[in-house]
């Protein structure tokens, strides 16, 4: 039985934990989601040595390494404030199983403490923030696509959605099976190529007939996978990370 989030009341200070993806190959993402935080108030943290959640190699089936790369995260985030993490993917291995990683181990009760201040961006603006959105956009038709990691692992199917039903200008079209996997699952595009590309290729199939003009995501590595299928399609349809899209929105 999964046990019920409690939500906290509005902090006056965060840690943003910014996710490999974002720091190598997408930095506005982050930028942006900093940017939303600070909008609300909210003092932002980011440590500088913060590097990978360790989940690559966690997936991979390798615990040890998985354990070495985990570890050195824990020690940035001493005070008790909320760590918020852009991508469900990231917040999902941070949550929900660095509890198990360290079991056993010295450093359990620092693993259990950080997993359980792992809140998710969308997550946290939504049943934290509460946040109340002023779009000053053009009407746009927009596809959203929710992360597994964040769908299944910490049940935020939701959360995005909700935040882009805030934009008075902007009609969330429902893609055909949205639930299902973009492809990109980390290292299972490296090492399942062809599978990955048929199911992406199913992805922006479900988007466009959806009759969407771009997607919005709140993980990089999907956004990646379903707008590299597009851009190899020769479509226009784009990509944006929903920090980003938010921010520019509502800027």
């Amino acid at each position: 039985m999964t046990a019920v989030k409690l939500y906290p009341p509005r902090p006056d200070k965060v840690y943003l934990f910014g996710t490999c993806l974002i720091d190598l190959l997408y930095p506005e993402a982050g930028m942006d989601a900093l940017r939303l935080l600070e909008r609300e108030g909210i003092e932002v943290l980011y440590p500088q040595d913060q590097t990978c959640c360790g989940q690559p190699a966690y997936t991979s089936g390798y615990q040890q390494e998985a354990r070495a790369v985990a570890a050195a995260q824990l020690d940035l985030f001493p005070e008790p404030w909320p760590i918020i993490v852009p991508s469900g993917s990231c917040g999902g291995m941070m949550r929900m199983h660095y509890p198990g990683l360290f079991a056993g181990t010295d450093l359990e009760a620092q693993a259990n403490d950080v997993a359980g201040r792992i809140f998710e961006l969308t997550e946290f603006l939504v049943h934290v923030c509460h946040l109340d959105l002023e779009d000053h956009g053009e009407p746009e038709r927009v596809a959203m696509h929710t992360s597994c990691s964040a769908r299944r692992e910490m049940g935020l199917a939701e959360t995005g959605p909700a935040l882009l039903a805030g934009l008075g200008q902007v009609e969330l079209v429902e893609q055909a099976r949205a639930s299902e996997c973009c492809g990109f699952g980390g290292t299972f595009a490296v090492r399942h190529p062809e599978i990955s590309a048929a199911m992406a290729e199913d992805k922006t199939q479900a988007i466009e007939a959806a009759g969407a003009q771009c997607f919005v995501t709140s993980d990089c590595g999907c956004m990646m996978n379903i707008g590299g299928r597009f851009e190899q399609q020769g479509k226009s349809i784009k990509g944006e990370h929903i920090a980003s899209y938010l921010w520019r929105r509502t800027s």
